[in-house]
């Protein structure tokens, strides 16, 4: 039903306008909108995303530019960059996550002089739906996101001095100052620098990496005629990615996407080819697995592509939960220029919450459990955005698994997340307690030490640095290879705390984990009112996260039905005003 509302809305706008650009959040929801509006008889549909070839991209650019086009459906790879006059209408289906991405992606249109840019969003759940309304005023009243640099990364470093030293000889003290005086290196330590300048001229020669520069008498310098020729065909930030084989009992059964592989803890449960594995561990460019039955997935297959919610967004629909609390439809209406049918829906979606539980927002905190056949969901409500939400999942995971002495599975989403136990081991309060007093980064870095990311990205990292070289005497390194020497490095460099191996505990906790807002999170959370509630079924703000660890194994019509399902028994629990709120 909802697909083909949906359907037939996107071919009323499609008619109505010269030249529409449609926005999915992952690359096969690309290929699918793209099919089903063929299959509807819509003409001149092209696809772009980063998965196709670079001639094809090139191709349909072209005809974007020249009109030639009637859609375009594309993932994240035309935001940026491509002044296209013939495109009046840009549809997001689902949030974009940040208002400058939301911006950014609505400017593609009208991008003429005198124009204005248009842009429609449509979001798929009640969820969806609050997030939309609150990025679109915030658009409007141009509160926009924070943007988050890099800050002193090691591996690039090591790029420039190389780059510098084969310029001339410099002073050590000259090219520390020349540096700091770039953005992202202002706050760069002595100790730091020094670090990779050493590195660089010593190497590690007894594990085959050669010393790239001279370091005598505070100078440095390129040494060798090689290292302009290393520097050349190595030089570049994006690692080379490739498909990771998935091998169960000593036999090939597929693979995954390396940024997908990256996210796998020990225990995780995903789906491949129909069938669903428990990820056991890897060794270069291979994880091993095993067979599970009556499992359900831990990570869906389209966790790497998710765009995560910014953070101040995310802490905005914290208040604008507790505003439409102590509002009226009307009111909702007018400030955030909505029709009636979605205020209604929203005041109705947070109410239900607020009957059934309890809303959590930016003065409440909410942690809830419930039984499921043979497991206890944990879910904490932190609307912290996935990064910073995963960053707490696994502390907290973490602990938790060392106190009840049991594997702890995380489910992670923009507005929480759940940790999953078997049901004989319970999470007391006193237990909760303890988590709110937890050294955050301690456990993440315990748990990063024991998971694949570390793995791979310490082989982006040590290729920045040139420890390890994707092309060498005019031949290009296998990336099964670049791994393979990267997990021989790895113990040395951990042992030693060398740059490369701090730049890569950096990179995991910051870029990928979002590390300084999970804290701030922390922080907030711990002066708000904490309600911890056992409830006989989800609340109506947990379906999402319970749903989406199923998401792999069911079809579009089940979801339907699980949250139809677990809808019915939030409203027959509320209509009988039965059970006391257990806090």
């Amino acid at each position: 039903e909802i697909s083909k509302r949906l359907y037939s809305l996107l071919k009323k706008l499609i008619e109505e306008h010269k030249t529409t650009l449609i926005f999915t959040n992952t690359r096969s929801a690309t290929e699918r909108v793209a099919f089903y509006l063929k299959q509807l008889g819509v003409e001149k549909v092209e696809t772009h995303h980063s998965s196709l070839s670079r001639e094809h991209r090139l191709e349909v650019e072209e005809k974007l530019k020249k009109g030639e086009l009637k859609v375009c459906v594309s993932s994240t790879s035309l935001e940026l960059g491509v002044d296209i006059g013939s495109i009046d209408l840009v549809i997001l289906l689902g949030s974009p996550k940040s208002v400058s991405r939301a911006l950014q992606r609505i400017g593609r249109s009208g991008h003429r002089l005198h124009e204005k840019s248009k842009g429609i969003i449509i979001p798929f759940d009640r969820d969806d739906l609050v997030e939309n309304v609150v990025l679109a005023y915030n658009a409007k009243i141009r509160r926009i996101d924070k943007v988050h640099i890099p800050k002193n990364c090691l591996d690039v470093l090591a790029q420039h001095l190389v780059g510098m030293a084969m310029e001339k000889v410099w002073d050590v003290d000259e090219a520390y100052n020349l540096i700091k005086k770039a953005y992202p290196y202002k706050d760069l330590s002595k100790e730091d620098f020094l670090d990779v300048l050493n590195y660089l001229s010593g190497g590690i020669e007894e594990k085959n990496v050669y010393a790239k520069i001279w370091l005598k008498d505070n100078k440095f310098g390129k040494r060798g005629k090689s290292v302009r020729a290393i520097y050349y065909m190595n030089v570049g930030t994006i690692p080379d990615e490739t498909a990771v084989d998935v091998i169960a009992d000593g036999k090939y059964v597929g693979e995954v996407e390396e940024e997908f592989a990256e996210k796998l803890m020990k225990g995780d449960i995903f789906v491949l080819g129909g069938r669903t594995y428990k990820y056991l561990g890897g060794r270069g460019n291979k994880i091993r697995v095993k067979e599970v039955f009556d499992e359900k997935p831990t990570i869906p297959a389209w966790f790497s592509e998710q765009l995560p919610l910014a953070y101040d967004l995310a802490l905005d629909i914290e208040r604008f939960r507790k505003e439409v609390l102590s509002s009226d439809v009307e009111e909702i209406m007018k400030k955030y220029d909505i029709d009636e049918k979605t205020a209604k829906a929203i005041k109705g979606y947070i109410e239900e919450q607020n009957s059934f539980a309890i809303v959590p927002d930016d003065e409440n905190a909410l942690l809830e459990s419930f039984e499921e056949e043979k497991r206890r969901y944990y879910i904490f409500h932190f609307v912290a955005g996935r990064r910073a939400n995963e960053a707490l999942a696994r502390a907290f995971a973490n602990y938790i698994s060392k106190i009840k002495n049991c594997n702890v599975r995380i489910s992670v989403n923009d507005y929480g997340f759940a940790l999953i136990l078997p049901k004989n081991r319970k999470i007391k309060r006193a237990d909760i307690v303890e988590l709110f007093n937890l050294d955050i980064v301690k456990n993440v870095k315990e748990s990063i030490e024991r998971s694949e990311i570390l793995r791979r990205r310490f082989r982006h990292v040590a290729a920045r640095g040139f420890m390890i070289l994707r092309r060498y005497m005019n031949k290009r390194i296998s990336v099964e290879r670049q791994q393979f020497n990267a997990e021989m490095l790895l113990k040395y460099c951990k042992d030693v705390n060398h740059p490369l191996y701090r730049e890569t505990i950096r990179e995991i906790l910051e870029d990928s984990l979002d590390i300084d807002n999970a804290l701030d999170y922390f922080k907030k959370i711990k002066k708000r009112k904490i309600y911890y509630l056992e409830l006989p079924t989800p609340s109506p703000f947990a379906f999402n996260l319970v749903v989406s660890a199923s998401s792999d194994v069911i079809f579009m019509e089940d979801k339907k039905k699980m949250i139809a399902e677990l809808h019915k028994k939030v409203m027959e629990f509320i209509s009988k005003k039965k059970g006391k709120k257990n806090y």
